[in-house]
């Protein structure tokens, strides 16, 4: 219709804004009204087009590993993955570099592996959890404008990365993990190879608060990126997403910087919380992707700091800040033309209490369900719309959470208002710049009310009227009690830490015999312990005291609750323990036992016939030897003092069963002596001491 030129509102709200009216009205561009909306072309695009949607905080918990992933972009602090440059394995060790934001930011703050916290040393190894050993190594870029290439990858693949692969302006993480022992690996890397994610503090922002030339106090420069600093305010993280290619594209000196100044102070004001202690009004954090809209991303943080960017008279871009401002355009019943009041009373439409997610930064970073806000299970009847979610990815605090939760519950529930007025009216041509205007119309049970504007407003040339919709609210809309409002978030589920596979309790090894081909013995180990499960098996290693076989390992069937050992080597001493298996990994060892082996436990007979005829220096011993299959030897025991408990074993005589045998010691010095002798078997059991009485060497 020519002629016709319907300017709609410059006003762009991300409260109770339908997504299309949000991709009309974002940054305030004008469409234009023929007789009804008729979006632009490249509008109407938006609409046939899904972008991709803005990733929730979980999404990042794993890296990406695709051809050519979009940028990520981190705001405040957030916990992610990364996206895969590189991974490759040489020499056992498996080489990633991981780009965890594609922009520079101010430090990663707390590494992962596998959603396990790890503490890494000054050259980048991890030291804890303790069961990494040294196997990972771990290394950061900040993501300067200039960095500098992992040298080690350098030094590993020299034909493909070299010190030009330096990943300048992009934040990045190299994880080097070396290979271990086949049965250790489950027990290093409970989780196979390790997934990182990390805990960072993301860009950098400008700041004109702290800007000497834009009214401000300090050395930030929006011409100057390094005179930035990291901020968890919301208002500056918008301003920075409004004048960045990945947001709205706009410069700086478009903004109208007063505007910004108040938001961001707004943002940092301090509230109260349920503990007592103090947090700020609208800090937060969140990241999302080069291909993500736009116009959702600006959203989520309009809706998280409750601000309205709009354009204002002069063709710059202003924001209304998350805070009541007494409004100074008022309009009577003589300035109105026609109105509309809904007191939205429809049990259908009543919400009653409103649930909450927030993403709780001490507990890594986990969404959590805020407290409800209200009372959903007051009694209506079942067509009530009982409850309404509020979500935000921003959103990192519970007190916030709720303080949004109860502006949700107010504004779901107020009285609604349709309003077109007379455009020459004093004062009126300031409504699309206001947030808030007064409207005094008692017949309609409006007596100085407030309305919170929540529409686009209409501005119609040719009937000089100006229209708009908008919520009745009262001058406390922010205000929040959280001693009584904020209520207790509920109890996350906090992972517990891997307990492991569990120790063998009550074992016991003794040694055992049985008789073997020929007739003779052998002994072995047998180890016993209580059960635990039928998915466990356990593994007895033993070795010999003196270590001359090394080694050895059996394993028991699954659920068994014994396992044995092979023969062993006769009146050795070994030491033995045990420990359990399951799924791939082992529990601790129990503590060591020591025995003897022994084949025959059946000592001897006695030696009989015993003698000694001494000599200058020396004494010789006679005897007769047991007829006893298993006699073995004859052990000789001298003393100066008539007691065997004290006596040294001065010699060891083998041979065959009823042999009459002698043995001479030397090196005896002038003196008297006690002498015992004792028969012994193969596996060393003696027989009792017979005594050869008191003798002299000369």
């Amino acid at each position: 219709m020519p002629g016709i030129i319907d300017t709609i509102a410059l006003i762009v709200s991300s409260i109770a804004t339908s997504v299309g009216a949000a991709n009309a009205l974002y940054l305030g561009t004008s469409a234009l009204l023929y007789g009804g909306l008729a979006f632009g072309a490249a509008a109407l695009q938006s609409f046939l087009v899904e972008k991709p949607k803005v990733p929730k905080p979980d999404d990042g918990s794993y890296n990406l590993k695709q051809s050519v992933p979009s940028l990520a972009y981190v705001l405040g602090s957030a916990k992610k993955g990364g996206d895969y440059v590189f991974l490759e394995e040489t020499g056992g060790k498996a080489y990633h570099i991981i780009v965890w934001a594609g922009h520079r930011i101010q430090g990663l703050v707390q590494h992962y592996l596998h959603d396990e916290k790890v503490t890494i040393n000054g050259s980048g190894t991890v030291t804890s959890p303790a069961h990494f050993g040294t196997a990972v190594k771990i290394l950061a870029h900040n993501g300067a404008n200039a960095e500098t290439a992992y040298s080690d990858v350098v030094t590993a693949f020299p034909t493909i990365w070299n010190n030009n692969c330096r990943g300048d302006g992009l934040a990045s993480v190299y994880m080097r993990v070396s290979t271990v022992d086949q049965k250790k690996h489950l027990d290093v890397f409970p989780n196979q190879m390790p997934e990182h994610s990390a805990v960072g503090d993301g860009a950098l922002l400008y700041d004109p608060r702290k800007d000497s030339t834009q009214g401000g106090s300090g050395s930030h420069r929006y011409t100057n990126p390094n005179t930035w600093e990291f901020s968890r305010n919301l208002a500056l993280m918008r301003l920075w997403h409004l004048c960045h290619p990945v947001g709205g594209k706009m410069v700086y000196s478009a903004m109208y910087l007063p505007d910004w100044i108040n938001a961001a102070n707004v943002c940092d004001q301090n509230v109260t919380n349920r503990t007592g202690g103090t947090e700020k009004r609208y800090h937060g954090g969140f990241w999302f992707r080069a291909s993500n809209d736009p116009i959702e991303v600006g959203r989520i943080m309009d809706e998280a700091a409750e601000m309205v960017v709009y354009e204002r008279a002069d063709g710059t871009i202003g924001v209304h800040a998350g805070e009541y401002v007494a409004p100074d355009v008022r309009l009577t019943a003589d300035s109105v033309f026609s109105i509309r009041v809904d007191k939205n009373k429809r049990r259908a439409n009543t919400v009653l209490g409103v649930r909450g997610r927030y993403v709780n930064t001490a507990k890594d970073y986990v969404t959590e369900d805020a407290a409800i806000y209200g009372d959903p299970y007051a009694v209506v009847d079942d067509n009530t719309e009982r409850t309404r979610t509020f979500d935000n990815a921003a959103i990192q605090s519970h007190n916030h959470c709720q303080r949004k939760q109860k502006l949700t519950f107010i504004r779901a529930n107020a009285r609604k208002v349709s309003i077109v007025a007379d455009y020459t009216a004093e004062g009126i041509r300031n409504l699309p710049y206001r947030r808030f205007v007064r409207v005094h119309y008692p017949s309609r049970g409006l007596a100085e009310a407030v309305v919170e504007i929540t529409s686009s407003v209409t501005i119609d040339l040719r009937n000089m009227r100006i229209s708009f919709s908008g919520i009745l609210v009262t001058p406390s809309l922010y205000a929040f009690n959280a001693a009584t409002e904020e209520g207790e978030p509920g109890e996350a589920v906090e992972p517990l830490p891997p307990g492991g596979v569990p120790a063998p309790t009550n074992f016991a090894a003794t040694v055992q015999t049985e008789v073997v081909t020929g007739g003779s013995t052998a002994a072995f180990i047998l180890g016993t312990w209580d059960f635990v499960s039928d998915v466990l098996t356990y593994e007895m290693e033993y070795d010999r005291v003196s270590g001359s076989t090394g080694v050895q390992s059996v394993f028991s069937q699954a659920g068994a609750v014994q396992v044995r050992s092979a023969y062993l080597v006769d009146g050795e001493q070994y030491k033995v323990r045990l420990r359990a298996w399951g799924g791939g990994t082992s529990s601790a060892w129990t503590s060591y036992i020591t025995l003897t082996a022994t084949a025959d436990p059946v000592a001897p007979g006695v030696v009989t016939g015993v003698g000694v005829t001494p000599a200058a220096g020396q004494a010789t011993f006679q005897w007769t030897a047991p007829n006893s299959a298993n006699y073995f030897a004859c052990r000789i025991y001298i003393n100066t003092v008539n007691d065997l408990g004290t006596a040294t074993l001065a010699a060891t005589e083998y041979g065959p069963p009823s042999a009459v045998d002698l043995r001479v010691v030397t090196s005896l010095t002038p003196g008297t002596y006690y002498a015992w002798l004792r028969a012994i078997n193969p596996s060393g059991v003696a027989a009792a001491a017979v005594a050869t009485g008191s003798f002299v060497v000369t």
